[in-house]
């Protein structure tokens, strides 16, 4: 990577990609000169709001908005909460049945979980063998007390892109205003439009981490399941982190028109990891649909390794990769994702490769890769089938 110290071993890009300079730079400069209260009306605060609402402006431009649409939080689950609890609590007296997709981020189902706890209906639709859900049966699932719906534009582990346009299509229909999670597509790829609510995070794109973005289209019902608050027109609560939102603006727009060429770029180089891996590896299950996917983004999952070994023995060599199904000892369970995709849900490996990675870097994994999981069944005492 051209501008970072991680020598290009840094391959998880879905948890967070690493700060874009535009970021940095702006993040700079608005810490000097965007440090006071927006909300005031003294020459420096006037400085900040000016800031703030440039920032609001741009974000909106590239997520294909307007500016008073769209509002910053403090993080992708945070405007994932605001919007499915306060799109539900809105639109009580329709109803307060909600439906999600089995491979939602956790935000959104736990989020379904608070919801249905209080008292209210969720129907969880499935997906297929790829990670991808069927129009047909999610539109099958909306119900004349349907309050909500939510459905992610990818997915973030095994990146699979969902077909945001046709349940939009389905929702507007059937009256539901649609929730989309954006957090692994905003900057990467236009969303599709018919939605109503979209949530996304500022660090996916190389922005601060501590920054959402929430959009609510003109004329969505909507209440906040917060106490009131002045700030953000009234939907997100706090002081506003003005630098931050300055900083994830600029790293919006130049990671957006980076990916014209980048993404086509990162998405050869995964596509080699997709063919590689299953080749020189035996019993090894890539996941996720092989088309209709994040450019950046690949999951498979190794036969008689445990995934959390895997990744320790990967870090040891250099290279930063992640898992969706390590067991954590909080949950003592596989990922929600694998497990309704009912594909392999140990010994699994995301690899996502970040803006600037060198080719040369994923060579290098994949020319470990094979040695290391070998090595691991053999101190399993496993040898593969």
């Amino acid at each position: 990577m051209a501008d970072t110290d991680l020598a290009g071993a840094y391959f998880d890009a879905a948890s967070t990609e690493p700060l874009h300079p535009a970021a940095r730079a702006a993040l700079l400069g608005a810490l000097d000169g965007a440090w006071a209260d927006p909300a005031r009306l003294y020459g420096a605060a006037r400085a900040a709001r000016m800031q703030l609402d440039q920032a609001r402006a741009r974000v909106a431009a590239v997520l294909g908005a307007r500016a008073d649409e769209v509002a910053f939080t403090t993080s992708g689950t945070q405007a994932v909460h605001l919007a499915l609890l306060g799109g539900a609590r809105a639109r009580r007296r329709t109803g307060r049945h909600l439906v999600v997709s089995a491979v939602e981020h956790s935000s959104v189902l736990h989020a379904a979980s608070l919801h249905e706890r209080d008292g209210g209906e969720v129907t969880v639709v499935g997906v297929d063998r790829g990670g991808r859900v069927d129009p047909a049966e999610f539109a099958a699932a909306l119900r004349p007390d349907t309050a909500l719906a939510c459905l992610q534009s990818a997915n973030h582990e095994v990146g699979t892109v969902q077909p945001v346009g046709e349940v939009a299509q389905a929702c507007r229909a059937a009256g539901v205003p649609l929730l989309v999670d954006a957090a692994q597509t905003a900057g990467r790829a236009d969303v599709p439009e018919g939605w109503s609510f979209l949530a996304a995070s500022a660090h996916k794109w190389g922005g601060p981490p501590g920054v959402g973005v929430l959009v609510i289209r003109k004329g969505t019902r909507w209440r906040s399941p917060l106490p009131e608050d002045e700030r953000e027109g009234r939907r997100v609560p706090g002081f506003e982190n003005v630098p931050g939102a300055v900083a994830a603006a600029a790293a919006l727009e130049a990671y957006r028109a980076e990916m014209a060429t980048e993404g086509p770029r990162l998405s050869a180089l995964v596509e080699r990891v997709r063919e590689r891996v299953p080749r020189d590896i035996p019993d090894v299950q890539v996941v996720g649909d092989p088309v209709r996917r994040l450019p950046h983004l690949v999951t498979f999952s190794c036969l008689y390794v445990e995934g959390e070994a895997l990744l320790t023995e990967l870090d040891r060599l250099g290279f930063a990769v992640s898992s969706g199904s390590s067991c954590t000892a909080d949950t003592l369970r596989p990922s929600h994702v694998l497990e309704a995709m009912g594909v392999i849900t140990h010994g699994n490996v995301r690899v996502s490769l970040p803006r600037g990675v060198r080719s040369a870097d994923v060579d290098r994994l994949l020319a470990v890769l094979p040695d290391a999981v070998a090595r691991l069944r053999r101190d399993a005492g496993v040898s593969p089938a």
